[in-house]
């Protein structure tokens, strides 16, 4: 709750009851939770679910996050708690805007995020200018994240459940987006609380699992949803170490990651050989030792920066490289077109379109991040 009481609980000057909300709901448990709590408050709450691929084939994907099972439980819970509900048609969008851009970094050998751009383009650009265009005061989403009143406007900081918390997925948003976002799950202790609230509320999806996909690539096969999305893009090539020799063959660049080990197929070496690049021009991917997945220099590209003033000079912060990482210290400083990162111990396995988020380096504010565009 807000220190000033003439400010709600969503931090707007005027009474719940005349404070409209647009909840982007899912029909997963987080969301739900989210629009129910704000319901019960006694706010104007309008449900607004992205359909944002095709319904028909969605309704098999179960543990997928916007399938046509989700947008049924989504309605299911707006009628439980009494507001209106509405399903927008974005698959067109979703497909230029996240689903292109995916297939055509993993065919140039990147790791994509694609939950990134899906919140950066879709649900923090299109679907807020819906909730502006239905005059709603707000958008609250059930991200675990929080937003702060600082001294020069909104902050973005940590989850209070560090393990639950999704600030690597939402880098990108941008200060005016901020001022008008609201994530009431972000102070919660755990994810246990949540699907105890969603218990008391009577929601129809308390018990329901986590999505563990990417909701357009079921069961983590990304090289089978790539074929389909650019087929004979699985063009075989060679597996050559960091010397150029040729070690084997493979089926295709987009079945590798930077960092793996397991399934090369070049079994019968001395020593252990991981994935240390993949060269999707020349349809090679190259093997080396685990030292050579080695990185202590980042060059990021499309740099979104959240703290206080320009981001000029050089910043310690801590920084973190994938979503399962832990932040760990860096040096942070523009150059022209983006940012470099100097991490003060090596971290192993950065790869060109992971992101990578900035942290201050004490307490648990966001500072923004990049996307990876080379490490050495």
């Amino acid at each position: 709750m807000p220190l000033d009481p003439a400010l709600n609980s969503l931090g707007l000057p005027k009474a719940p009851q005349d404070t409209r909300v647009v909840v982007a709901m899912s029909g997963g448990v987080d969301s739900s939770v989210v629009a129910a709590m704000l319901a019960e408050e006694g706010y104007d709450v309008v449900g607004v679910t992205l359909q944002l691929y095709d319904h028909g084939a969605a309704l098999a994907r179960k543990g997928a996050c916007c399938a046509g099972r989700d947008i049924h439980d989504a309605r299911r819970v707006a009628e439980r708690m009494g507001f209106p509900h509405y399903v927008l048609d974005y698959e067109n969008l979703f497909r230029e805007s996240v689903i292109d851009e995916f297939a055509d970094s993993y065919l140039a050998g990147a790791t994509p995020v694609p939950c990134i751009r899906c919140n950066e383009r879709v649900k923090f650009r299109d679907l807020l200018n819906v909730a502006r265009d239905l005059d709603a005061d707000c958008m609250a989403t059930g991200h675990y994240i929080r937003r702060e009143m600082g001294a020069d406007g909104p902050e973005l900081h940590r989850a209070a459940d560090h393990a639950r918390d999704q600030s690597y997925f939402l880098f990108s948003t941008t200060p005016e987006q901020l001022s008008y976002l609201r994530f009431p799950l972000g102070g919660l202790p755990s994810k246990a609380e949540t699907r105890a609230l969603a218990t008391r509320y009577g929601l129809p999806v308390a018990d329901k699992p986590d999505s563990q996909d990417i909701c357009f690539v079921p069961n983590g096969n990304y090289a089978s949803v790539i074929e389909k999305l650019r087929p004979g893009a699985a063009e075989p090539g060679d597996i050559v170490d960091h010397e150029g020799r040729t070690l084997g063959r493979h089926d295709g660049v987009l079945r590798y990651t930077v960092g793996q080990r397991r399934g090369l197929g070049i079994g019968g070496l001395e020593e252990p050989l991981f994935v240390i690049r993949l060269d999707a021009d020349k349809r090679q991917v190259v093997v080396g030792p685990r030292e050579l997945l080695l990185s202590k220099t980042i060059s990021l590209r499309e740099v979104n920066w959240l703290g206080d003033g320009p981001l000029e000079g050089e910043h310690e912060v801590l920084v973190r490289v994938r979503s399962t990482r832990q932040p760990v210290p860096a040096l942070l400083r523009p150059v022209p077109g983006g940012a470099e990162v100097t991490l003060l111990s090596s971290e192993e396995g950065v790869a060109p379109g992971q992101a990578c988020v900035f942290y201050a380096p004490e307490g648990t504010r966001v500072l923004g991040g990049g996307w990876i565009a080379r490490a050495a």
